[in-house]
């Protein structure tokens, strides 16, 4: 009979080291198919190719086996995959022909194992502030509407920093979403990024007070619901969000973007839930799938189970400076094999400390997602060591 070794591994802290018996990973069921109670997507990352030229600046080389082998993972426990998305370093080093053929490879791989698919259309194939006019703003959101709809995804509207940039007022952003959801073929997914996630994104909507500025969205979204599949809130305010989604018209979903209050959002209050557009589920979706099975199955104690322990490492990953939880992202999906590196493209694994990233392993750990233990013990230890990171 074989006994278990137990994996130990040593970790740095702000005066010292901790040693830490790494748990087994969790039994977690893979769910194939999409849930019953709540439509989930993954905001998935990309991998980096190790030998491309992925500094800052250069053109983006990306390691498109990795990439789409990562998809077909958050397939498997029942998501679909929200492409292109600021969690795919939009407008922090993927440019807009990486942008292309990701959405194309990735749709077809979606199309190909009747999985769903959501990719970001925006307006980064501009330079930034070359566009200086709403008309402008707008011909480049058509560029990439019609091509994410050519590659027969779903498209969601992404905030735009041109139009942060060039708007007036409400009714400038009135004016170039109400021309674009007149023109989309299928109901779309409106994306609000808060500036905690993208700074140049401060008073969008027109206004930097909240409340005027969900007023202009509200107003938006009922004058063009039947174009409006859901709308997807990165604010980071459980409190609004709650408010928000009571005022959605009927057949309009919100769907989360809130790493910090996730599963209480998705468990609902009673009378509303919020369905689910994360970037966390890239980091926690063997966890997260054993939730919404239980959800599906009415077990509230078993969704509280599985999802809990998760939010600590969303917490971790996304705390400020909040643009970079991507770094973290990719850097669990090397521990746990699904990347042959960390690298990540216009070298952004820079962007996290040594001590934040040695939290992220015990946090993971904490929430039995670290899949194969030897393997991230090996390679954490061998990641700490060429940081000059010793015992």
């Amino acid at each position: 009979m074989s006994t278990l070794t137990t994996v130990t591994l040593d970790l740095p802290t702000a005066d010292g080291w901790r040693r830490r018996a790494l748990a087994e990973p969790g039994d977690w069921a893979e769910h194939p198919q999409p849930y019953a109670s709540r439509v989930a997507f993954a905001a998935a990352h990309v991998a980096a190719d190790p030998r491309g030229a992925n500094v800052p600046g250069a053109p983006a080389v990306v390691d498109w086996d990795a990439t789409l082998a990562f998809r077909r993972e958050l397939f498997r426990f029942g998501f679909g995959v929200a492409e292109a998305m600021d969690t795919a370093q939009r407008n922090m080093g993927l440019d807009w022909p990486a942008v292309q053929e990701l959405v194309r490879r990735s749709a077809d791989q979606a199309r190909s194992l009747g999985a769903r698919i959501a990719s970001g259309a925006g307006t980064d194939q501009a330079a930034p502030g070359s566009l200086r006019t709403v008309e402008e703003v707008l011909a480049a959101y058509v560029e990439q509407v019609s091509y994410v709809e050519s590659t027969g995804s779903q498209v969601i509207l992404m905030a735009s920093r041109h139009l942060a940039a060039v708007a007036a007022g409400p009714d400038d952003y009135h004016h170039v979403y109400g021309r674009l959801l007149e023109q989309v073929r299928e109901p779309v997914v409106l994306h609000w990024l808060g500036e905690a996630f993208d700074p140049q994104l401060r008073g969008y909507w027109g206004s930097t007070d909240v409340a005027a500025a969900t007023a202009t969205f509200l107003d938006l979204v009922h004058a063009h619901a039947a174009k409006i599949d859901g709308v997807k809130v990165s604010l980071l305010s459980a409190e609004h969000e709650t408010g928000l989604r009571a005022a959605l018209p009927a057949g309009v979903r919100l769907y989360t973007g809130d790493d910090f209050n996730y599963p209480e959002l998705i468990r609902g209050d009673g009378t509303h839930h919020s369905d689910a557009l994360l970037g966390a589920f890239a980091a926690v979706a063997p966890a997260a799938s054993a939730a919404l099975t239980a959800l599906d199955d009415g077990d509230l104690t078993a969704y509280d189970a599985a999802m809990g322990p998760t939010l600590p490492l969303s917490r971790h990953v996304f705390e400020a400076p909040t643009f970079h939880y991507k770094t973290g992202i990719a850097f669990l999906a090397w521990l746990n094999g699904h990347q042959p590196g960390f690298t990540m493209v216009g070298g952004l694994q820079s962007a996290r400390g040594v001590l934040h990233l040695s939290r992220l392993v015990e946090l993971a750990d904490d929430a039995r997602l670290l899949r194969d233990p030897d393997l991230a013990a090996a390679r954490m230890t061998d990641w700490l060591r060429v940081q000059g990171v010793t015992p």
